[in-house]
Order: structure tokens, then C-alpha cells, then sequence
């Protein structure tokens, strides 16, 4: 038996921001970084509120990779002011850190760290890259400094009630942002395809986005001003983040949440570094699996006669896609030196076997094998 769920409702197109008027008399909270703000984004947001009279914080501390010191920063400042409605500004990890801010509030137990109880405020999220899918899913991932770990977080508390999708937020995002976020989107939507829950709701889905990527991320890529490829990337990032929270997720967000952590690699990038060798990893001894990603070459127009030369054919088009928006194509290509790489090989891989991604891969798989993909893609 499998599940097809979507809690979230998704606004999407130009002028979506609109939705927000209709906040008149609540308090709120915003959650976004230092960068939304010193860009100006958030003032979308707060012209909007500041025109309808409604009261409202912000709290802007989040950083890349958020961890769990901020997280709690973020539980302090929700707790003291009460809001009714919760507004998450920003790429990923702004989103992630009011997911988990929500999480903590909503199921601490009473006078935990001497602070009371809330109401779960009326969850908002408003993604300023194409990228995570965040917005539509009850993933959350914080970072423990210390430990040098990334720790998912699954619960159904954490889906935001409302997604706004308006490319009008992705217009000014640097190039390589676009291509790192925009292989993030390729990366859900292929772990979706082949995961252990994915079905036919969810590869519809896939399929739609992955057509979208390898038509117009590459557009984005070189015209940040083309809305129209914008829009579409925006929109993609979402359907993948619903198709993955359905089907699951699998051994490439492992690896990539282990190797970022160690290596300050952005998320995006560690995704694309591995996806070749685990698309690969998967098809071996593995008939359905290299035929669903020949399916899925055939679909894009990439040549398929055999599952094996459409398997081939979608590592190809990755890794031309790659090259196109000037992603390395190897770990060792992004400065890893080889021997401080080889001293944490063995943790890094231990550590992904146990990320709660590895659960939904079609292959089960051991740490020598994680590791032995890791090799690979350290030297190609």
C-alpha cells in the first residue's frame, strides 16, 4: 500500500505575493537571513504588510546550513512575540530553519528551556530560489556544528500550509547559484523515480519536472532575467519537492548531506558531484531500475534502444549539463585535497548509511559500497 498526500497549498505564477493581503489583522513572524534583507527581498513582504496595517517581527539570524544554535535563537524569538502567522523567506535553509523552529515550538514539552507553549501559527513559505522543493515537504535539515553532521528532521508539523511561488524572488540569484540550485531539482526528481514508495502520482510528476530542467534551467542559467525559465524552475523545485516527499529520497542526498558537511560543499553542488555514480550504482544488477531511468531518457529525447544505452544516455545529458553551467564533474575538481579526503572517507560514509535518506533507495547498500562511490566520484 502507498500514499499520495499534498497538504500545501501552492500559489504560483506572477503577482502571487498578493495572497498576503489577505493577513489583515494577524501578527507575524518572519524567518528569513541577513542577505534577504540586505537585498531588499524581504521589503516585498513587509511593503505588503506595512500597507495593511499588520504587525510584525523579523528574525533574520538564519545562515547557510542552519544548526540547531539558531534554530532554538529562532524558538526564543516565536515564543516571546506569539505570532498567529509564520512567513519563511529565503532559499532552503531560511525555510528549513522555520520548519524546525515550528517542530521544537510545537512539540516541546511545557517550560522547556523556561519558555511556554504556542498555538502552531498559520505557516507560510516564500522560496527565493528554484531549488529545495522545501516549501511542500516535511523535510527539514539542521546542521550540528560541533559533530560535523547534517540531521534530517521528518514530520508532518513542519509541511507549510500555504507555498507562494513568484519568480519575481529568483530574478537576481547569481549563475552559479541558479546551476547548483537547479541540479538540486534534478536530484529529487531522480531519487523520487527510482525511491522504494514512488508511484505513478509521483512519477507523473517527476517526469514533468525533469522536462522542465533540461529545458530551461540552462536558460536561467545564462539569462537570470528570463522570468519565463524562471518561472518554470520555480515550479519545477516544487512538483519535485512534492514527488520526493510522497516517494522518498535516497543514497545521493546521504552522500551529499555527509560530504557538505565536511567539505562546506553547498548542497546542490554535492548532489550534482554524485549523481552520475549513483544513477549507476542503482542500475547494476538492477533490471527495473535501469529501465525506469531509460524511461525516463526516452521521455526527455535522449536515446534509448536499450535500458542500458538509456541509462548511459541520462548520465550523459547530466554531465553535459554540468559542464554547460561550469559544475565540476569530480570532488577533487571543488579543492578537495585527496588525503584529507581519504582520512574521513570511512566516517563520511558511515555516517550516510545511517542519514535517514538511505532508507528510501531502490538498492540496499553497505559503507563499503558508499564508500566505494565516494571514490569514484573523487576522481571520475
Amino acid at each position: 500500500m502507498k500514499k499520495f498526500k499534498e497538504k500545501t497549498e501552492v500559489v504560483q505564477g506572477m503577482g502571487s505575493l498578493k495572497l498576503l493581503e489577505e493577513l489583515k489583522g494577524e501578527k507575524v513572524c518572519i524567518v528569513t537571513d541577513s542577505t534577504m534583507l540586505e537585498l531588499k527581498m524581504v521589503n516585498k513582504v513587509t511593503d505588503i504588510f506595512k500597507n495593511i496595517d499588520v504587525k510584525y517581527e523579523i528574525f533574520s539570524e538564519v545562515e547557510p546550513d542552519p544548526s540547531f544554535d539558531i534554530v532554538y535563537k529562532g524558538l526564543r524569538h516565536i515564543i516571546k512575540n506569539k505570532p498567529t502567522v509564520l512567513v519563511a523567506v529565503g532559499g532552503g535553509s531560511a525555510i528549513d530553519a522555520a520548519k524546525a523552529i515550528m517542530f521544537f515550538c510545537l512539540k516541546m514539552k511545557e517550560n522547556l528551556m523556561g519558555i511556554e507553549k504556542i498555538k502552531k501559527p498559520h505557516f507560510i513559505a516564500i522560496p527565493t530560489t528554484s531549488g529545495t522543493g522545501s516549501e511542500v515537504t516535511s523535510y527539514s535539515v539542521i546542521s550540528d556544528k560541533e559533530k560535523q553532521k547534517k540531521f534530517p528532521i521528518v514530520d508532518d508539523l513542519m509541511v507549510p500550509d500555504v507555498a507562494i511561488l513568484d519568480a519575481e524572488f529568483t530574478k537576481s540569484i547569481p549563475s552559479g547559484i541558479t546551476a547548483d540550485t537547479g541540479i538540486d531539482v534534478l536530484t529529487h526528481c531522480l531519487e523520487a523515480y527510482v525511491a522504494k514508495e514512488a508511484s505513478d502520482f509521483t512519477d507523473g510528476l517527476v517526469e514533468k519536472g525533469v522536462s522542465i530542467v533540461f529545458e530551461y534551467l540552462l536558460k536561467a542559467y545564462e539569462n537570470g532575467g528570463d522570468l519565463e525559465a524562471r518561472e518554470k524552475m520555480h515550479n519545477a523545485s516544487c512538483m519535485a519537492g512534492i514527488a520526493f516527499n510522497n516517494a522518498g529520497l535516497g543514497i545521493n542526498h546521504s552522500l551529499a548531506h555527509s560530504l557538505g558537511s565536511y567539505f562546506k560543499i553547498p548542497h546542490g553542488r554535492s548532489n550534482a558531484l554524485l549523481l552520475p555514480y549513483v544513477i549507476e550504482f542503482n542500475s547494476k544488477e538492477n533490471p527495473l531500475i535501469m529501465s525506469k531511468y531509460a524511461h525516463l531518457a526516452e521521455k526527455i529525447g535522449f536515446p534509448a534502444t536499450t535500458n542500458e544505452q538509456g541509462m548511459k544516455s541520462l548520465i550523459k545529458g547530466i554531465n553535459v549539463l554540468k559542464e554547460a553551467m561550469n559544475i565540476p564533474q569530480t570532488i577533487s575538481e571543488v579543492g578537495v585535497k585527496e588525503k584529507d579526503f581519504q582520512c574521513v572517507l570511512k566516517e563520511m560514509s558511515e555516517i550516510a548509511l545511517e542519514d535517514i535518506c538511505t532508507g528510501g533507495n531502490p538498492k540496499k547498500v553497505t559503507s563499503k559500497e558508499l564508500e566505494k562511490i565516494y571514490q569514484e566520484a573523487y576522481r571520475g
